[in-house]
């Protein structure tokens, strides 16, 4: 059971992943820095502080607090016009130390104490609480790439106007036991 828990978490961080960098394929080098208003980020500073995050949280994930004190977080929403390239590192960094962390636990470890912020976890409420937080703003990526993008936009779920064909294609298959992320991430 608990072994599930960590290949399910494990699938739905490289789904969310997967449709940031989907989102972002379908914007100009210019968009990545567009703020739909003053107050609005833009999608380079999401990621950069997406990136600030994950590694914060999941550096030495199990023995230390997950906010580390050379974070600077207040920096992270700081617009800093990097490059494509500077972005896309960035997001990777922080997502190659999330997975890094999340493939060395073990069921046993999932009960242990970790610490954000002074405030005890156990491993699997931690998992969860970034579960709650990137999606959260992958969905933010995904709403600003759809802005910048216009007309332009593909879809990165069921396009409208589509649902009826998909359901029929998923119920004339036999009722089988697999991860709903597991589509997307074998293409």
């Amino acid at each position: 059971m608990l072994t599930d828990f960590l290949s399910s978490a494990r699938k739905q961080f490289a789904y969310y992943k997967l449709l940031g960098e989907q989102a972002m394929s379908q914007v100009t080098d210019e968009q990545l820095h567009w703020q739909p208003s003053a107050e609005s980020n833009s999608l380079a500073t999401i990621v950069k502080h997406m990136a600030g995050n994950m590694l914060s949280r999941w550096t030495d994930f199990l023995t230390t607090d997950g906010e580390k004190p050379w974070r600077e977080r207040e920096a992270e929403f700081d617009e800093d016009q990097a490059s494509r390239a500077e972005v896309l590192a960035r997001w990777e960094a922080g997502w190659q130390c999330l997975f890094g962390a999340l493939d060395g636990l073990t069921e046993a470890d999932l009960a242990r104490t970790i610490y954000i912020r002074n405030q005890g976890h156990s491993v699997t409420e931690a998992i969860n609480r970034q579960l709650a937080h990137y999606p959260y703003h992958v969905g933010q990526l995904v709403f600003i790439a759809r802005l910048a993008a216009g007309e332009a936009w593909q879809s990165l779920s069921i396009p409208r106007g589509n649902s009826a064909a998909y359901n029929a294609e998923k119920f004339a298959q036999p009722p089988h036991r697999a991860h709903f992320t597991d589509e997307k991430l074998s293409r």
